[in-house]
C-alpha cells in the first residue's frame, strides 16, 4: 500500500487525512526502520506493508468505534505504538496513555512523540497486571485497546479491570477471532464485561483478515482482577 492508497482506502472510510498528518506518517515509517536497526520492533519494515499491516491495521479500530470525542485512551503492550499512536495521529485531540513492560520500547516511543510533535500521551514502564492497580488507573479509561498481545481470555484480565464501567475495551485480532471470543465469553463476564459486536473485514490489497472486538464494561471488576504478573497468562480465567 503506498501513499496515495493510503489516504484514498482511509478516505473511504471517512478519514481524511491532511498534508500534516501524512508527513508524520513518514516520520514515523523512518523513525520506525531507523530504530528497528537497534532493536527488534518489527519484522515488518518493508514501506508498502508497513502502511498497510501497521498503519492501516491501527487505525482500522475507527471503523468500528467513534473517536471523535475527546477521551482517554490506554493502549496495553503497545510495542512500536500500534494501535494508538496512529489513531492519535488521525483523532489528536485523543489523550493517549501506553503501557509497555519493556524500557526500550517506551525510549522508542519518547522519541517518536517528540518527532512527531504530538502531545496528551503518557508512557509507563510496567507490565498491565501491576499497572491496573495503580491510584487513578485502574477503572479509570474511557478505552483501553490491545493489538496482538495475548487470547482473549488471557488479554480480558489484562485490559478489563482498566476500563471505567460503561467505557470500552477494543480488542484487535487476525484469524481465528471466532474461536478466541467463544473461548473468552467466560472470563470476560467474570471482569464486568459483555461482547457487544465484532467486525470482520480484510485488510485492502493484503486480503489478510482482522476482526475487531468491542466489549461494553457493564460492572465493576472485582478486586482480585488482575491477578499477580504471568498468572493470567499461565492459569487464564476458565469455568
Amino acid at each position: 500500500m503506498n501513499i496515495e492508497q493510503f489516504q484514498f482506502y482511509l478516505k473511504e472510510k471517512g478519514i481524511e487525512l491532511s498534508q500534516g498528518q501524512l508527513e508524520q506518517f513518514e516520520i514515523y515509517y523512518e523513525t520506525l526502520v531507523e530504530w528497528n536497526e537497534k532493536m527488534n520492533l518489527t519484522a515488518i519494515t518493508e514501506k508498502e506493508e508497513v502502511y498497510v499491516k501497521h498503519f492501516y491495521d491501527s487505525i482500522s479500530a475507527a471503523f468500528a468505534f467513534d473517536f471523535s470525542e475527546t477521551m482517554q485512551i490506554c493502549d496495553v503492550g503497545a510495542g512500536a505504538g500500534f494501535p494508538s499512536i496512529p489513531l492519535k495521529i488521525c483523532f489528536p485531540h485523543l489523550k493517549v496513555t501506553i503501557v509497555d513492560s519493556l524500557q526500550k520500547r517506551i525510549t522508542f516511543l519518547n522519541e517518536l512523540t517528540t518527532k512527531l510533535e504530538l502531545d496528551g500521551i503518557s508512557f509507563y514502564h510496567d507490565r498491565a497486571e501491576t499497572f491496573a492497580k495503580r491510584d487513578g488507573m485502574r477503572e479509570g479509561f474511557d478505552v483501553v485497546m490491545a493489538r496482538a498481545v495475548a487470547r482473549l481470555s488471557v488479554l480480558s484480565e489484562l485490559c478489563i479491570p482498566l476500563v471505567k464501567v460503561g467505557g470500552t475495551f477494543i480488542a484487535m485480532k487476525a484469524a481465528a477471532a471466532e474461536e478466541e471470543m467463544e473461548a473468552g465469553k467466560y472470563a470476560i463476564h467474570v471482569l464486568g464485561g459483555e461482547i457487544k459486536m465484532m467486525e470482520s473485514f480484510q485488510l485492502p490489497l493484503d486480503n489478510s483478515e482482522r476482526n475487531i472486538l468491542i466489549i461494553q464494561k457493564k460492572r465493576s471488576t472485582p478486586k482480585k482482577y488482575p491477578r499477580k504478573p504471568g498468572t493470567p497468562n499461565k492459569l487464564p480465567i476458565e469455568k
